[in-house]
């Protein structure tokens, strides 16, 4: 039987779906980790919904966290924004204080949640990796997940905020350059924990939004690079559950050509959390949900519950033998209602 572990679902849409909390960019530039400024006890609850729903890693509410986004937020005491300085040991080590507060047995894990450049664009540019000129090569890109990093490094005088979480995510990447730089950017920090990289695959191929093919994502996420950490998991997540199962065989496909051409020794854990939606689509312009004009699709779509459709995926991944361990969970619109349906699909305990 497959390892299988259950990851959380989507902490900003529940916030907004289950607890009525509003974001926009021009108020709440954090996003969903703005709750680590104004209400980290309405932020414990909804994490605390997935501990219960039997997540075993719940993930930080530090996705769209950096020095940009705090120095735009705007409180009574930082009117002018929060700075660098204060942002560490105020906000940061709330975001880990929470998630463990949140937790309601001792085997759960914390995993450090940091998005993709573009998710602290505005509006933000995560699905489709048009990044301003200052970001748009891998080494800029290094620098500044780099930088993001070792916010998280000095935040706590005592050094000991990082090794509180037992996994760091870099997730919804959609460019190649950045799947090669956060490598480099998660070496050259220091950090010493087991990480994973998930892409997103918004569009209607199997190609990340700046073109680049699954082989192209493997290779860079897993392949030799000097001065590049080697993730313990790849995958996929904030993508269209019907488009899992192909991605999947892709993703396996190519890590089995990795071993076999020496590589890699090891096959890493698939990591899989697509969104959660029925079919609709993020406007990063209007910043809302809409559902698309797909009524000629409706007789070809699958109907079944998310949860057997993910459930599926996974199990037909194992019995290829294309991966061996499982990190399943969901993302956007993926309620704690959603992710304790999907923990009932395996047998975990």
């Amino acid at each position: 039987m497959a390892k299988v572990q259950i990851l959380d679902g989507g902490l900003g849409t529940s916030l907004q779906d289950q607890y009525n909390i509003n974001f926009d960019s021009t108020t709440t530039p954090l996003w969903s980790s703005h709750l680590l400024v104004s209400d980290p006890a309405t932020l414990q609850a909804c994490q605390r919904d997935f501990a219960i729903a039997g997540a075993d890693i719940l993930l930080t509410a530090t996705y769209q966290v950096s020095a940009e986004g705090f120095a735009r937020t705007k409180t009574s005491a930082f009117p002018d924004g929060i700075p660098r300085s204060a942002a560490g040991p105020l906000f940061l080590q709330t975001a880990v204080d929470v998630a463990e507060k949140a937790k309601v047995r001792d085997d759960s894990s914390i995993a450090l949640s940091l998005g993709p450049y573009g998710a602290c664009m505005i509006p933000g540019q995560e699905y489709s990796g048009a990044y301003d000129v200052e970001h748009d090569s891998e080494d800029a890109l290094y620098r500044w997940h780099l930088d993001r990093l070792r916010m998280f490094v000095e935040a706590d005088a005592d050094g000991d905020l990082i090794s509180r979480v037992q996994f760091v995510v870099f997730e919804t990447l959609p460019r190649l350059d950045e799947v090669r730089a956060v490598r480099r950017a998660f070496f050259d920090s220091g950090i010493k924990v087991p990480f994973w990289i998930a892409c997103v695959f918004p569009q209607t191929d199997d190609v990340l939004p700046d073109g680049s093919s699954v082989e192209q994502v493997v290779q860079a996420a897993v392949g030799p690079m000097e001065g590049g950490g080697d993730p313990w998991g790849i995958g996929i997540n904030c993508t269209k559950i019907h488009k899992l199962s192909g991605l999947v065989d892709k993703f396996g496909q190519c890590v089995a050509e990795a071993i076999a051409a020496g590589h890699i020794s090891n096959v890493p854990s698939l990591v899989l959390y697509p969104d959660g939606s029925n079919g609709e689509v993020y406007n990063t312009t209007t910043q809302v949900w809409e559902k698309p004009d797909d009524s000629g699709d409706m007789n070809s779509r699958d109907t079944r519950p998310w949860e057997q459709q993910l459930a599926q995926v996974v199990n037909e991944a194992f019995s290829k033998g294309q991966f061996n361990s499982f990190l399943v969970g969901g993302c956007c619109k993926a309620s704690h209602y959603d992710i304790g349906k999907l923990r009932g699909q395996f047998q975990t305990n």
